[in-house]
């Protein structure tokens, strides 16, 4: 029985400080830290890295539109080989930000912002989008937050779409007539691999969309109004009663609505 209990804590240690766990540690070794005035950058031994004060100067536009302050500063770790990041991160994407607050950086982001395929800028804000609403919203409260809005916020706080591999709202508009659609409700359970898409990049099409919606919730009822609906779901989680009570009316019905208008 003690060998197991040994075995065990020695795994979750492994875990916390070179595997899976890694976002939610609180001892980042082969690491170095640099705290600035808002964030605090961790970059692996090895990276060649200075770009620390542009990403630091984010950090007040994130909170100018979310009309939220960052609780804590955020954690950003940029890793030095893709082999590396692989081990230590529970994403394969270039970017993920975690309800711990952590947020990280593939070496391969790096390198396609370096040759300009992305804009460093654009998904770190995006990712920073997400941590905010992590923060305010708590650990477990953040695995309860509409998923599919947390990237609509994301995509439009930051004119992503158009840009890198998003299509523009105007080639959305177009897709969508053309019978794309995917029920934000849907993304990130079973029923999402059930809609079928005749679309290019099926995940940036779906993130686009879901910035469509939240620009058309913005531009016909006001920003005032988009910030009480995403900041009602900080409190509350129950999406489709924040949103009657703040737009009144139900969530289906505003999609109705809005796809009757994305067809005009």
């Amino acid at each position: 029985m003690i060998v197991f209990v040994i075995a065990t804590l020695l795994f979750i240690t492994y875990q916390f400080l070179w595997g899976k766990l890694f976002p939610f540690s609180p001892i980042f070794p082969d690491f170095s830290r640099h705290e600035l005035t808002n964030t605090v950058i961790y970059v692996q031994n090895g990276v060649m890295f200075g770009d620390y004060a542009n990403i630091d100067a984010l950090i007040p536009g994130v909170e100018s539109f979310h009309e939220l302050k960052f609780t804590k500063k955020p954690k950003i770790f940029i890793f030095r080989d893709k082999a590396s990041y692989l081990q230590r991160s529970l994403s394969k994407a270039r970017f993920c930000a975690f309800p711990s607050g952590s947020l990280v950086i593939s070496p391969w982001a790096l390198q396609e912002a370096k040759e300009g395929k992305i804009s460093l800028a654009i998904y770190l804000r995006h990712e920073l989008s997400h941590v905010l609403i992590f923060q305010h919203k708590g650990f477990l409260g953040s695995f309860y937050y509409p998923k599919w809005l947390l990237e609509g916020i994301a995509v439009y706080s930051t004119d992503q779409m158009g840009t890198s591999f998003y299509p523009s709202k105007k080639e959305t508009y177009r897709l969508i007539k053309e019978g794309n659609f995917l029920p934000p409700q849907d993304f990130k359970t079973k029923k999402e691999d059930r809609v079928k898409l005749k679309v290019k990049f099926r995940p940036t099409f779906m993130y686009s969309e879901f910035g469509c919606i939240v620009d058309y919730l913005i531009k016909t009822e006001g920003k005032a109004k988009f910030l009480a609906y995403i900041k009602g779901l900080l409190k509350n989680d129950n999406h489709d009663q924040v949103f009657k009570e703040v737009y009144g009316l139900d969530f289906d019905q505003f999609l109705e609505r809005f796809k009757a208008f994305v067809e005009k």
